[in-house]
């Protein structure tokens, strides 16, 4: 298992397990799907919502390596850095730095 000795260092590893456009999108979907969700819980005080949140972050995302990536998600041998690294990217995303096409 590789180490990182910090997230700078993780993070181009973390696109690399992400060269599959499809899982990206899967990725992004996921992570708007969160947002989605939690400002529904924020606006309607329906706390039991968030059980959905991480459901439908982690199920697209895990999807995406399944089925397109054909790898293990990074989750499971660095989840607080992989946690960051979708954030990033979705961030990344939005500013045009990483594409979905």
């Amino acid at each position: 298992m590789a180490r990182f000795a910090s997230f700078g260092e993780f993070y181009p590893y973390y696109l690399g397990e992400h060269a599959d456009v499809r899982c990206r999108r899967l990725h992004v979907a996921g992570s708007s799907l969160v947002l989605v969700v939690v400002a529904s819980a924020l606006l309607t005080g329906r706390w039991s919502l968030l059980w959905l949140a991480p459901l439908a972050g982690y199920g697209f995302a895990w999807i995406g390596h399944l089925v397109f990536e054909k790898n293990r998600p990074a989750t499971f041998r660095h989840p607080w850095y992989s946690l960051l690294g979708d954030w990033r990217m979705f961030v990344d995303v939005l500013r045009g730095r990483v594409t979905l096409r």
